[in-house]
């Protein structure tokens, strides 16, 4: 039995390791691989206390830290969680099944992907998921921004002030992000607009050099150089697995009380996964703080 079993290996996961071993709670961490989105960035330059570091060693070092302290770590994927009526939890996975007193939820988000030839290759080579994290590499350079919403809008402002050339590119016509930050993207000169443009394929060598796109009016394709691309079409919450113990809204992210607790009793969540505006580490390992030391409390206070 547990005290409490994480579900994720991001910083959200990681930090809710940390923060319950130092509460000597027995911990448990069950992720399908180690490193979260963290994963998908080359180099990280806004976590304090590091003026830059590689993604890989950062994830190690997390790592490591919990390992310290007596975390378990799974590399596994949970596949159903019933709730005993004793108030306690029992997680499956394919082969094993585990019981915990309660379970932070950690899984955080997925990038939704164009699905297009060179994406995969060129991911930490060109091909970004994160214009706050992976902008700075990109300074007097020209990139792409895929994306028609507020995501793809923000980026686009963002890079506009560390590039030499953006260019936006929207498979419709008109955009679904918020009239007054397209009106600030529309005023930067070094933004060109890709309407009815779909990107068909990433190209390089070593890393990127070009994107093929196609007009749908025009129906005609043609070849961008640029140095970077940066998707920001959406990311997915993969919540079915709580659908039955967690209130969502429409994105299928978790809503929890201030304490990062949810709608049942002794499951708490944190990171991307939870509804919330802004997704960045820092934000995850903060939430994550909190649900594991409510997690502790609540165990204190059914325990007496």
């Amino acid at each position: 039995m547990f005290d409490t079993i994480i579900i994720g290996a991001g910083p959200a996961g990681f930090t809710a390791g940390i923060y319950a071993a130092r509460r000597e709670m027995k911990t448990m961490i069950i992720a399908k691989e180690p490193g979260g989105q963290v994963a998908l960035a080359s180099t990280i330059e806004n976590y304090p206390g590091f003026k830059s570091i590689a993604s890989y060693d950062l994830i190690v070092k997390m790592q490591d830290q919990v390992k310290a302290l007596g975390v378990e770590i799974k590399i596994d994927e949970v596949k159903k969680i019933k709730k005993q009526s004793n108030g306690y939890f029992v997680l499956y996975t394919a082969k094993e099944k585990y019981q915990s007193k309660t379970i932070i939820i950690a899984m955080g988000l997925s990038p939704r992907r164009l699905a297009i030839p060179g994406e995969n290759e060129f991911n930490g080579k060109g091909v970004s998921y994160c214009a706050n994290c992976d902008g700075p590499f990109y300074r007097d350079k020209a990139v792409a921004v895929v994306g028609g919403g507020n995501a793809a809008l923000d980026a686009a402002e963002v890079m506009s002030k560390i590039a030499k050339k953006v260019y936006l590119a929207h498979r419709r016509e008109e955009f679904r992000g918020f009239e007054v930050l397209l009106d600030k993207v529309k005023e930067k000169e070094n933004i060109e607009f890709l309407l009815n443009t779909e990107v068909k394929e990433i190209i390089g060598k070593e890393k990127v050099e070009k994107i093929k796109v196609y007009n749908s009016k025009t129906k005609k394709e043609k070849e961008i150089t640029l140095d970077g691309v940066f998707v920001e079409v959406g990311r997915v919450a993969h919540t079915d697995l709580v659908a039955d113990f967690v209130e969502m809204d429409e994105k299928k992210q978790i809503i929890t009380e201030s304490n990062c607790e949810t709608k049942t009793s002794g499951i708490f969540a944190a990171g991307d996964v939870v509804v919330g505006d802004f997704k960045q580490i820092t934000i995850a390992m903060g939430q994550a703080t909190i649900a594991a030391l409510a997690a502790y409390q609540y165990l204190q206070l059914k325990e007496k």
